[in-house]
């Protein structure tokens, strides 16, 4: 099999497993791209990204083009890309890649995306399967076309999702496959023998970016929907509601099967206790039992933990 020179482009920590294993590898990591340092988390830190951590860490050259529109259209940057003379780009948990950029190597551009494509074609994919209540995922590689998300596949592997699973639970199960996946395709490709399955357009489901305004509870909705909501949201954005005037993130909810609440209307609080939780009304009239909540200027924490230090005598509804 032929070592092949590879540039990866990454920020995020679901890329790293796929870095790490590539690096590992007979292949020769040439360079990573990846985001500018930027202020980052609650204190505003200039921060490296993770990608960028790990090439410092085993002396892998790191390219960082600017944030702003057209910068990966820059000459300079496309230049820069030239001189490392790479066969392959792989592309992990980064940025839409202008054809300038993709088109360079000889083989070709890799994106590896987390789902099964067509479906959770965007920016969210594990977010937006897990809010669906999918029962599986899966990550898929393919060849980078203009259109994002639509070029012919090469591999795919598939995931189970648990019931009571969290976004980020699916997410870093994904990360390790992704990263099994990602070095078998470029094994493929370094011995000429890597398919190109065309996607079908009539399974297309699409994930788009989720904002913090999108994170709102609908307690209109039934419950097994507030509950895939909460986890799908877990731990990032986060799910929240609104309780008074303040905003409560709520990280990890249950169903009580054994209740209901007729009389009550959606966002009602039914009951309030230490062991089992915060019960709340949802639009089915079944009951959504709180789990791990995180008050204003507080930290995440159990619904046991919370319920110690507040006073919930007046609480009556959730919006």
């Amino acid at each position: 099999m032929k070592s092949l020179k590879i540039i990866f482009m990454g920020t995020a920590e679901f890329a790293v497993p796929c870095l790490k294993k590539l690096y590992e590898s007979p292949h020769q990591i040439v360079a990573v791209v990846t985001a500018p340092d930027l202020p980052r988390g609650r204190g505003q830190k200039v921060s490296f990204t993770p990608v960028k951590e790990f090439a410092i860490e085993h002396n892998i050259d790191v390219i960082q083009p600017g944030v702003e529109k057209g910068s990966l259209r820059d000459p300079q940057f496309i230049e820069q890309l030239k001189t490392y003379d790479a066969d392959l780009f792989l592309v992990v948990a980064f940025r839409i890649l202008p054809p300038e950029v993709f088109e360079l190597p000889p083989l070709g551009s890799i994106n590896l995306h987390g789902s099964l494509l067509p479906k959770f074609r965007g920016a969210a994919p594990i977010n937006w399967a897990v809010i669906r209540g999918e029962k599986e995922t899966g990550v898929t590689t393919f060849f980078i076309q203009k259109k994002v998300d639509t070029g012919n596949m090469i591999l795919q592997k598939t995931l189970s999702i648990g019931e009571d699973e969290t976004a980020g639970e699916v997410h870093d199960r994904l990360s390790v496959l992704g990263a099994e996946t990602l070095l078998e395709t470029v094994e493929l490709v370094a011995a000429g023998k890597a398919p190109r399955l065309i996607q079908d357009e009539s399974q297309v489901s699409t994930a788009p970016k989720i904002f913090k305004e999108q994170c709102r509870i609908d307690w209109n909705l039934s419950a097994w929907e507030i509950k895939n909501f909460v986890r799908g949201l877990s731990p990032h954005p986060c799910a929240f509601s609104i309780l008074g005037n303040e905003h409560y993130k709520i990280y990890k909810v249950s169903i009580d099967a054994s209740k209901t609440a007729e009389s009550l209307t959606s966002g009602d609080i039914a009951g309030i206790d230490k062991n089992e939780g915060i019960a709340v009304v949802a639009g089915d009239k079944r009951i959504i039992l709180i789990k791990e909540i995180q008050p204003p200027s507080k930290k995440k924490m159990s619904v046991q933990e919370f319920l110690r230090g507040h006073d919930t005598g007046l609480w009556t509804k959730f919006d």
